[in-house]
C-alpha cells in the first residue's frame, strides 16, 4: 500500500524525492518521509499527513544530499505519527518499507536479547535494527541486508542506505512491487513505474525474491537462491503530463470525464474495423473450457459479477465469482477444464495474486484483467489483457472500472460466438451497440447538473440504499461503495427481490434510496419492489431511461434520466450516475475525494 522511491543522483536529491512521492500518494497518505546522505551522514525528515506537510517542513528545514529514499505511508502497525513515520533508522542503516513483516515481533524479542533499544510501533524497525546488529557483527552493508532479508516472513519491497556509503542502495521485493530505473551516471528505485516516468524510462522489475545492489553507475540482481539475475530493461512509455486534473478540480472528476475516451480506446484495441474481436496473440478458445472462476477485490469483484451475468446469459458458460481475500483460503477444488480470471486495475494487488498462485497448476488457463502491462499479475498469467483506462490517481475506481467491464464484455462476445450462442448476426448487432457506447456515455455525462442537484439531497442522509435486479446488482454494490468511499454516509445495496426479506426494516423517511432500473426485462419486478419503498415514505431517487421515467416516476422523490443503450451494456453506463452521485456528495460534504482516509489506491498488503 505505502509507495516508496529511492535516487542515487547527480543532483540534490531531496526535491526529486519529494516530487516522485507525489506520484505515489494514492498509496497512502498517513504520513511521509525522506531521507539523505550528506557528506556520508543519514539525516531524515518525516511528517504526519499528506505530502504536502513534509514539503512545509522541508522548506524550514531542509536537506542535502545527492542520495536519497523517499517513503508516502498508509499506516499498518502502529498509527500515523511522526515517529512511526519512515525511513526508520537504526545508527548506520536507513530504510523504507512496503508490505508486512509477519515475524516482525520475534526478530524484536531476540533483537531485544542484544541490548536493541525501539522508538517505534511498527514492524518496519525492526528490519533496521537487524540490519545494524549485523553490521555491530562485522558485516558490511551489502552482507548485512542480506542476512536480513533472510530472516524477513511476510511482503516486503525494501529499500536501505547506509552512512558513509553515498554510492550504494540496496533495494528487495518479496509480494510487494518494485521498480529499478536507468539513468545517465544516475539509479532510481520506485513502487512502480509512474513515480519514475519524469527521471527515466528505462526499467527493470525486480521478480519474486530478488535482491539489487545498486551504484550509479550498475546494478547486481541476485534472485532468491542467491543467484546472479539479469532483469530485462524495458522501454516504458508513459506520458508524464497526465498525471494532472487537466482543469478538473479532482484527479476523481477528470477520470469520470476521461471514460467516453479511454472506452473508446479500449474498444478499438481488441475490436478489427471488420468487426472481429481479437483479444490476444496467443490463442484463447473457449471451448476448452467447462466453467469459470473470476477472482478480484472491490471495485472490480463487481466488475466480475456483472460479467458472470453476461457469461452465463449470454454465452451459456457458468461462473463462479470469488472475493480474493477468501478464495485460497477456502482451498476450492478445480477441475481441469476451468479458466481462472483475475481482474486488477494495479495489477498488484496482494489478495488477488496470492489467490492467482493457488491456481496455477490446477487451472487450465490464468487469465488476467489489469491496466499495468509489467505488472506481478500481468507477469505471472498466461494471457493479460490490458484495459488501457490510462494512469488513474483517484483512489475510488472510476475509468478502470468501465474499462474493465468493458474489455470483460468483449471476453464474453467472443466466447459466446465460438461457442454458438451467438450467431453472426447477433454479435453484429452486440457490436454495434459496443461501438456507440462512448458516444452514449457522452450524453450521460452532460446530467451532471441533475446527478449533482439529486447528491445535494443525498448529502444530509445517514444512511443509503441502492437497489438493483439483475445485472443492475453488481451496479448498486458498485454505487453503494464509491458512497461510502469518499463520502462517508454509511450505503448498502441489495438484490431488488430480497428488499422485502429483511432489509425493508431499514426503510422510513429519513432514508433514500437509490434504484438502479433500466426499462429491460425485470423493469416491472423493479418498480414493484420500489413502491414497496414507497409505500413506507422511503425516498427514492430512480434511475433509469426515458421510457422507464414516464413508466414509473409518479412519486419518487428524484428522477435521473439515461439515454437508452442495449440491455447488456446498461451496467457499464449506469456507472456513471453511481460515480457522480457519489463525487457531488463527497464534495457538498467536504471530504477528501481523491484520498478518503482509510484508504489506499494499491492495495498490496493482505
Amino acid at each position: 500500500m505505502c509507495g516508496i522511491v529511492g535516487v542515487l543522483g547527480n543532483h540534490e536529491v531531496a526535491p526529486i524525492l519529494v516530487e516522485s512521492l507525489k506520484r505515489l500518494e494514492y498509496r497512502g497518505y498517513d504520513s511521509a518521509g525522506i531521507a539523505t546522505l550528506n557528506d556520508g551522514k543519514l539525516d531524515r525528515r518525516r511528517a504526519v499527513g499528506k505530502l504536502v506537510n513534509l514539503s512545509d517542513t522541508l522548506v524550514h528545514n531542509p536537506l542535502a544530499g545527492k542520495s536519497g529514499i523517499g517513503h508516502t505511508r498508509w499506516a499498518t502497525h502502529g498509527a500515523p505519527s511522526v515517529t512511526n513515520a519512515h525511513p526508520h533508522q537504526a545508527g548506520a542503516v536507513a530504510v523504507v518499507h512496503n508490505g508486512i513483516i509477519e515475524n516482525f515481533r520475534e526478530l524484536r524479542a531476540e533483537l531485544a536479547e542484544h541490548g536493541a533499544n525501539f522508538v517505534t510501533e511498527t514492524d518496519t524497525e525492526t528490519v533496521a535494527l537487524l540490519t545494524q546488529h549485523h553490521m555491530n557483527q562485522g558485516a558490511d552493508p551489502v552482507t548485512a541486508a542480506k542476512q536480513t532479508l533472510a530472516r524477513l516472513e511476510g511482503a516486503f519491497a525494501l529499500a536501505f542506505l547506509f552512512d558513509g556509503h553515498d554510492d550504494l542502495m540496496i533495494a528487495a521485493r518479496k509480494g510487494s512491487p518494485l521498480a529499478i530505473g536507468y539513468g545517465e551516471g544516475e539509479m532510481f528505485v520506485g513502487s512502480d513505474a509512474i513515480a519514475l516516468a519524469p527521471l527515466t524510462n528505462k526499467i527493470a522489475y525486480l521478480e519474486e525474491g530478488d535482491c539489487a545492489v545498486i551504484t550509479r553507475t550498475s546494478v547486481e540482481i541476485t534472485d532468491q537462491n542467491g543467484t546472479l539475475a539479469n532483469r530485462a530493461v524495458k522501454t516504458i512509455e508513459i506520458d508524464s503530463t497526465r498525471i494532472d486534473k487537466a482543469g478538473h478540480k479532482h484527479f476523481m472528476a477528470k477520470e469520470i470525464a476521461e471514460q467516453p475516451a479511454v472506452i473508446g480506446t479500449a474498444i478499438g484495441k481488441y475490436l478489427s474495423p471488420q468487426g472481429d474481436i481479437e483479444l490476444s496473440d496467443q490463442d484463447i478458445d473457449f471451448n476448452d473450457f467447462d466453467r469459470i472462476i473470476m477472482v478480484a477485490c472491490g471495485t472490480a469483484s463487481y466488475a466480475c459479477l456483472t460479467a458472470k451475468y453476461w457469461f452465463e446469459q449470454i454465452a451459456r458458460l457458468p461462473v463462479e465469482v470469488d472475493v480474493a481475500s477468501e478464495f485460497r483460503y477456502r482451498e476450492p477444488p478445480i477441475p481441469p477444464r476451468t479458466l481462472a480470471v483475475f481482474v486488477s486495475q494495479s495489477g498488484e494487488t496482494a489478495d488477488t495474486l496470492a489467490a492467482l498462485r493457488y491456481c496455477e497448476g490446477k487451472a487450465a488457463r490464468i487469465l488476467s484483467v489489469v491496466n499495468v502491462p509489467e505488472s506481478s499479475i500481468a507477469r505471472e498469467s498466461d494471457i493479460a489483457l490490458l484495459i488501457h483506462a490510462g494512469v488513474e490517481v483517484g483512489v475510488a475506481s472510476t475509468k478502470a472500472f468501465t474499462c474493465q467491464l468493458v474489455v470483460l464484455y468483449m471476453m464474453v462476445l467472443k466466447a459466446a460466438r465460438a461457442r454458438g450462442t451467438l450467431d453472426a448476426e447477433a454479435l453484429a448487432d452486440h457490436i454495434f451497440g459496443l461501438r456507440g457506447l462512448p458516444a452514449t456515455i457522452s450524453h450521460a455525462l452532460e446530467k451532471n447538473d441533475t446527478m449533482h442537484a439529486a447528491a445535494l439531497k443525498l448529502s444530509h442522509a445517514r444512511d443509503v440504499l441502492f437497489l438493483g435486479r439483475g445485472q443492475m446488482y453488481p451496479l448498486a454494490l458498485e454505487g453503494a461503495l464509491k458512497l461510502k468511499e469518499i463520502s462517508y454516509i454509511h450505503a448498502e445495496a441489495y438484490a431488488s427481490g430480497e428488499l422485502k426479506h429483511g432489509p425493508i426494516a431499514l426503510i422510513d423517511e429519513n432514508v433514500p434510496v437509490v434504484v438502479m432500473a433500466p426499462r429491460d426485462a425485470l423493469f416491472d419486478k423493479t418498480v414493484s419492489n420500489m413502491q414497496e419503498v414507497m409505500a413506507r415514505k422511503g425516498k427514492v431517487i430512480l434511475i433509469s431511461d426515458a421510457k422507464g421515467q414516464a413508466e414509473a416516476n409518479d412519486g419518487v422523490w428524484f428522477s435521473i434520466e439515461m439515454p437508452p443503450v442495449p440491455d447488456a451494456l446498461a451496467p457499464i453506463l449506469y456507472a456513471i450516475p453511481a460515480q457522480l452521485l457519489a463525487y457531488h456528495t463527497a464534495v457538498a460534504k467536504g471530504t477528501d475525494v481523491d484520498q478518503p482516509r482509510n484508504l489506499a489506491k494499491s492495495v498490496t498488503v493482505e
